[in-house]
């Protein structure tokens, strides 16, 4: 990846050349993944869920075109939820996207906050 051969020759390391075609193809051959704060965000609403005995178990994929994060009643099931991140479609509709069991997107933008806000409870009118 890079070509010492062109540089000056006391090793000075600001000398060294990367061919921009080979640090792109190697970036794009990383999967995509959730970044630090979009897994906090994402852990924070499973601690919850947890507590609220809504969730039990839960998978992350590191795919090479999207990153998903699936969440399961018990681990034997299908995922009740999968929170996805699409960078593909960060321009489009969005990176993000929360998709039920039956493949139905329930809310897809380009927050995080946003999309995982599908989660949030709604008050209800109790008669009493």
């Amino acid at each position: 990846m890079t070509d010492r051969g062109g540089g000056t020759e006391d090793g000075d390391a600001s000398a060294i050349l990367i061919p921009l075609h080979e640090a792109r193809r190697e970036r794009f051959d990383q999967p995509v993944r959730f970044d630090r704060p979009e897994l906090d965000q994402i852990l924070r609403l499973y601690g919850r869920m947890v507590a609220a005995n809504e969730w039990r178990d839960y998978a992350i994929d590191h795919l090479t075109d999207r990153a998903v994060f699936s969440v399961f009643r018990r681990a034997s099931e299908v995922p009740l939820f999968q929170i996805v991140k699409d960078p593909k479609l960060a321009r489009k509709q969005g990176a993000f996207a929360v998709i039920a069991a039956g493949g139905r997107i329930l809310k897809r933008g380009q927050e995080l906050g946003r999309v995982l806000g599908v989660f949030d409870s709604k008050l209800k009118l109790v008669e009493a």
